[in-house]
């Protein structure tokens, strides 16, 4: 008869942009705060909140074995600042204390974004993985998925069997990548044994050269998966989370193998490679005042198609804000019309459109009590034309079958431009953000997003790369990495060191 395992289940998603204010409790019960048989029953509903790393791995054990779920702490929530200690301390005692509870287990998977930063504790990835490794001891398998933003630190590598990062980005390969976990979890129950080899590269590229549909970062990630076979599980490329701003900063080669000098020896070549494209990952935004002048031809010719513009320096997918007004500013003065703006976080607004109700006139003050720098105040005549409670189930991409929650939000009509106002902060992950108002998208003429690149997999639909516009702007998420004040990333490293060198 097959025999039965026990499998703790859990993780902690954070991605830390290190000038972003701290991210707090409040903000992760908003999404995803869920441990025990919470976790469980979230698990089993019909449209879970918890990341689809833990759906896909469980549904591969489920075809592989025959197991028991042994659920921990799942806590993820949308980029941020460093996470506030005390609560990143609450998170691993729950953790230890219900994983030692628990008793014995055969195996641990946990769904870890891999860029993560306290407000004290500089990698909280390595703390979670030496947190579990302390209690099941060093012979029961730890696999673990990572964003392919992971900042990747040696104690997540030494501490973890086998680490899994995305491949595609926007992530819509999440559930194959925990698929893939449970896939190697079970080789490793029947006996197998991985050997890690870790690279760590002095490079940072800018973030709006990381898509995977083509482009240097989908070229070297195809480079890699060559590689994989004849004894070579994994071959993992993060290119790291540059406005972390932390010592883990650079991009992260894992090569998971059955031998560890061909572990160490693909990892060499790999990194070498990737290396050698680091001139190919670069940045080239539209200015303000061309977006503008784009988006008024699109409200004044219908003949023209109309635009995507993507505010990539105020992602909250990277830990913006989701509220700076510079591209609703300039669009509402030069009178562009047939727009919607969003999802801008901005709860005070929000809150004042429920309780002022639908068909109201009212002074709309955006950002009014906002102190974070770029999240500038911006007032118009508005009026209320949608109200929701902000729950909703995602249809593409990153978000499609996930629930959401905005919290109660509102569409404002600010002269020709209609502004989705949220409570909880989220990027544009997905059409329904506007959709669940009313917003028939396709008869937009333009459309601006709050998000770097994920918005992609979702809006798809409606608008083809050669539509979609990236803003020149300031913000907490500029890829513009001359712009941004860094204080702990190692140097030299490429590209703020042009003449930085490396070799394996």
């Amino acid at each position: 008869m097959p025999r039965s395992y026990r499998i703790a289940i859990g993780g902690f998603m954070l991605e830390s942009n290190g000038h972003a204010p701290v991210s707090t409790r409040e903000e992760f019960e908003s999404a995803v705060l869920l441990e025990g048989e919470g976790l469980l029953a979230d698990l089993e509903s019909r449209n879970p909140r918890i990341p689809t790393t833990l759906t896909g791995f469980t549904a591969e054990m489920d075809r592989l074995a025959d197991w028991e779920r042994v659920p921990l702490v799942m806590a993820a929530v949308g980029a941020s600042g460093p996470v506030d200690q005390e609560f990143f301390d609450w998170v691993m005692e729950r953790m230890r204390k219900l994983l030692r509870e628990a008793g014995p287990v055969d195996a641990v998977f946990l769904s870890q974004h891999g860029a993560a930063t306290a407000t004290v504790d500089i990698d909280p990835d390595g703390t979670v993985f030496r947190a579990v490794r302390e209690i099941v001891g060093p012979n029961v398998p730890v696999v673990a998925t990572l964003d392919l933003h992971a900042n990747v630190s040696p104690a997540m590598v030494e501490l973890a069997d086998i680490l899994v990062a995305y491949r595609e980005n926007p992530h819509t390969d999440m559930p194959d990548r925990g698929a893939d976990c449970a896939r190697h979890l079970k080789a490793m129950l029947e006996g197998m044994k991985p050997h890690s080899a870790f690279v760590k590269l002095p490079f940072i590229p800018p973030s709006t050269s990381q898509n995977t549909k083509s482009g240097p970062y989908a070229d070297v990630i195809a480079y890699g998966q060559t590689k994989v076979g004849g004894g070579v599980i994994d071959v993992s490329i993060s290119s790291g989370f540059s406005l972390g701003d932390t010592p883990k900063n650079g991009t992260s080669v894992i090569v998971t193998a059955t031998d560890a000098k061909q572990a160490e020896m693909v990892a060499r070549d790999v990194a070498s490679h990737v290396w050698s494209q680091r001139h190919r990952f670069t940045t080239s935004l539209t200015s303000l005042e061309r977006c503008t002048e784009m988006a008024l031809a699109c409200s004044r010719d219908p003949a023209k198609p109309a635009l995507l513009f993507a505010d990539v320096a105020d992602n909250p997918g990277g830990g913006g804000r989701g509220n700076t007004a510079y591209i609703l500013s300039a669009f509402h003065k030069a009178g562009v019309t047939g727009c919607a703006i969003g999802p801008v976080y901005d709860p005070l607004l929000a809150a004042e459109a429920h309780k002022l109700g639908i068909g109201a006139t009212f002074e709309a003050k955006f950002n009014r009590n906002e102190t974070t720098t770029f999240s500038e105040a911006f007032t118009a005549q508005g009026k209320v034309v949608a109200l929701s409670d902000g729950l909703f189930v995602g249809r593409r991409g990153m978000a499609a079958g996930r629930t959401l929650d905005m919290g109660p939000a509102a569409v404002v009509q600010v002269g020709g431009i209609q502004v989705v106002a949220m409570t909880n902060r989220h990027q544009a992950l997905d059409p329904m953000f506007f959709e669940t108002f009313g917003i028939d998208i396709a008869t937009l003429r333009s459309l601006v997003v709050k998000s770097r690149g994920h918005f992609r997999a979702g809006f798809d639909e409606f608008y083809s790369d050669d539509r979609i516009i990236e803003v020149d702007v300031p913000g907490l998420t500029t890829p513009v990495l001359r712009n941004v004040p860094w204080r702990q990333v190692p140097r030299p490293i490429y590209p703020l060191d042009p003449e930085t060198t490396w070799a394996p």
